[in-house]
């Protein structure tokens, strides 16, 4: 688990650096910086979503995972955290931006090969040298992203945590369905959440990218008859 907890580590360090970062920078420049991760959060997208090897999968991926996340409405549900959050640690802002920041940053954390690749090579092998890597870019990207999202980046390091931790503790069994076909279309699923809130960020869009999350676990299931 070494691996994973100076993942976190580095997410907490660098969220409130850029917490701190925040309030040095003018509504307009912030503003200016949403729109420009916004489109750096596309091109990530995209980038990912290129991985993909079986186009029916990521539709079907999608649209399953879509029915899943409608039925329990996560969106609804993490705005709700997201309101409980706010009253409890700041009078400022919106429940709204709060679970974006949370989605957003969690998203863009966990999903892609090198989480679950690194945190398998943890597990299994005790390397933790991919993972730090990805600590690194996970440590400044969330300066960026708290600097323009607030706060909310904070509680990713959460997701961080229990998402890499699971695939670390549980890497002997989970090892033999993650092959490299699953793992690159479980990135192309993900991916395309990731341009959906890259679409948000640019205020092109109001997808509830949370009623899509299920989408990331349907190709484990999918690769098995595909």
């Amino acid at each position: 688990m070494l691996g994973t907890i100076v993942n976190t580590i580095a997410v907490i360090i660098g969220a409130f650096l850029g917490l701190l970062l925040k309030k040095g920078l003018p509504e307009r420049l912030q503003d200016s910086i949403m729109k420009g991760l916004g489109l750096c959060v596309l091109f990530i997208g995209i980038s990912g979503a290129l991985e993909g090897q079986n186009t029916l999968i990521a539709i079907l991926s999608i649209a399953i995972g879509t029915v899943i996340g409608e039925a329990i409405d996560i969106d609804r549900r993490l705005n709700h955290l997201g309101q409980l959050l706010e009253s409890r640690f700041s009078k400022a802002g919106s429940e709204q931006t709060v679970a974006r920041a949370f989605v957003t940053s969690s998203l863009l954390f966990c999903v892609g090969a090198m989480t679950i690749v690194g945190s398998l090579q943890s597990g299994l092998t005790g390397d933790h040298e991919m993972i730090y890597t990805k600590s690194l870019l996970d440590g400044i990207s969330s300066i960026i992203f708290a600097s323009s999202l607030g706060y909310g980046v904070l509680f990713s390091a959460v997701a961080v945590f229990v998402y890499q931790g699971a695939i670390v503790l549980l890497a002997q069994w989970v090892a033999p369905l993650l092959s490299e076909s699953v793992i690159a279309e479980m990135t192309c699923t993900g991916s395309l959440l990731i341009i959906a809130l890259g679409f948000n960020m640019l205020g092109l869009t109001k997808i509830k990218v949370a009623n899509y999350l299920p989408a990331l676990f349907i190709p484990i299931i999918l690769c098995l008859f595909f």
